[in-house]
């Protein structure tokens, strides 16, 4: 039996495709829910809903900003404190990738190209290789089944292809696309090793972060099992951790130190299923190059030179072997949907060198601020500081992010942007939990964001009646965002029922 979520997947896929189609699912939806449910019950009544509970969210926060708006008639069915500017977390996610809906579109796609130079001789190439990056952030396992290393045998098979079984030169990873720093200075310096800091580059492998996998000895006493995912020499693992007996101690941690040297803590009980971290790390140039090594190796390709990162490729005649390419919107989705930071900043990059020639975070944010500015939000009036809202720097007001979403959602790309967001109720995502029953379940398209003491959602709602709604609930200066979320859920199921 199909899901009715996944029926709203269906049928959202169907109207992103369709010919002409720019409101879709959701407005067709609204027009024959009204045709046979009737009139929707009275404003003045989803007012009052609303505001019961939102006074029942200023008990968990009294920092707290909410805007509705009809996307129908564009008018303001409620508002608390709407024009407040709050840090907004992982909300700023939505001002990036809509900034690269609308500035590149749904058909831009990254390119990362291998090149070599010189002649092959008896299936060795008597030159060099290049990896040229363009900031795609999808060198990994992730569309590749788990497969990290897929690319990199890809692009070992295409020069088998052409006769090459060794390359007798370097092989140069050209990075200059994207400006240094690598890690934004706003970001807390205690949680660098944390994926969700993970450093940023134009090439970059597997988010660069390594995941380290530990499972129990054969009994207690014994050293606790360590692997690295991938595993390469780039990694020096400290095996600090042993095996226990009882399950009451049991208790895991992964450190780096400034280089790849990994340290391992902690007892692991005898019968405990692998724990596993995702640990970003320092140099991102350095990673790519012992994972491509590694590739090119398991398929046989030898390289007899070094591996060099460069900001530019040396001056030459270049022939082109491959060019890797990854689409806008399977970008995205990764960033909206796994709310993924990595992806988001690598994006915010990616604008500043398509439309300035500087791939870095200040470039990023002008062409990210001339798209706002020209949706009516003006500069004075809001703070941006990264793509992903890692830093506590970002604020806008409930008010703009609904404004920014009423823009989308008649967008000549906006059914392709609403794609891209998670829905409530969807599996193995945050809001798989959430609002996962009838009649919200699958109705909810949102992101979500969270920072210590911060708890954002905003997003689109489809009602009972069928209106569809834009939100913004901003909770800031939370003890608990447990609390927060319940009191978001609490506020939109006022909104589907009532609205």
């Amino acid at each position: 039996m199909t899901s009715r979520a996944e029926t709203n997947r269906q049928g959202l896929r169907r109207d992103a495709t369709a010919p002409g189609s720019r409101r879709g699912w959701w407005l067709l939806g609204a027009l024959v829910a009204l045709v046979l449910c009737g009139p929707a019950l009275s404003a003045s009544s989803l007012r009052d809903d609303l505001e019961r509970e939102v006074r029942s969210g200023l008990k968990v926060s009294t920092a707290l900003g909410v805007h509705v708006v009809d996307l129908s008639s564009g008018e303001t069915v409620y508002e608390f404190q709407a024009d407040r500017s709050r840090i907004i977390a992982s909300n700023a996610k939505l001002v990036t990738t809509a900034a690269a809906f609308d500035i590149l579109g749904p058909g831009y796609f990254f390119e990362t190209k291998v090149m070599m130079r010189g002649r092959r001789r008896g299936g060795v190439l008597e030159g060099d290789l290049a990896v040229v990056g363009g900031g795609d952030p999808n060198i990994s396992g992730r569309h590749y089944g788990g497969d990290s290393l897929a690319i990199f045998h890809n692009w070992a098979e295409k020069l088998e292809a052409l006769g090459i079984r060794e390359i007798e030169g370097n092989v140069y990873l050209v990075h200059g696309l994207f400006e240094p720093p690598q890690v934004h200075p706003d970001w807390p310096r205690d949680q660098l090793t944390k994926w969700y800091e993970a450093p940023v580059e134009a090439l970059s492998f597997s988010d660069n972060c390594v995941l380290v996998r530990v499972w129990p000895g054969g009994k207690p006493g014994q050293p606790a099992n360590i692997q690295t995912l991938p595993e390469l020499p780039l990694f020096e693992v400290r095996n600090l951790a042993k095996t226990i007996g009882s399950a009451k101690r049991h208790w895991v941690a992964v450190s780096r130190a400034g280089s790849e040297q990994l340290t391992v803590s902690g007892s692991v009980y005898r019968r405990a299923a692998p724990v596993e971290s995702w640990i970003a790390v320092s140099d991102p140039l350095a990673y790519f190059g012992a994972a491509l090594s590694q590739g090119f190796t398991e398929r046989g390709l030898k390289i007899r030179g070094e591996v060099l990162p460069t900001r530019s490729l040396p001056v030459d005649t270049w022939r082109g072997v491959t060019v890797h390419r990854t689409d806008l919107v399977t970008t995205v989705e990764v960033v909206n949907k796994r709310s993924q930071n990595f992806y988001a900043e690598s994006l915010l990059k990616v604008l500043g060198a398509e439309q300035c020639g500087e791939g870095s975070w200040e470039a990023g944010k002008r062409v990210v601020g001339e798209f706002l500015e020209r949706i009516g939000i003006t500069a004075d009036t809001y703070e941006l500081a990264d793509g992903s809202g890692m830093s506590r720097n970002n604020r806008f007001s409930p008010r703009q992010l609904t404004q920014l979403l009423r823009h989308m959602y008649t967008h000549p790309r906006g059914q392709e942007f609403i794609l891209t967001l998670p829905y409530s109720g969807e599996t193995d995502l945050s809001w798989e939990d959430r609002l996962a029953e009838p009649p919200y379940r699958g109705n909810i398209f949102a992101k979500t964001g969270s920072l210590n003491g911060v708890s954002t959602l905003t997003g689109y709602a489809k009602a009972r009646s069928g209106k569809v709604y834009a939100f913004s609930i901003l909770f800031n200066q939370t003890r608990w965002n447990w609390k927060a979320k319940r009191s978001q859920d609490e506020i939109l199921r006022a909104l589907v029922d009532n609205g």
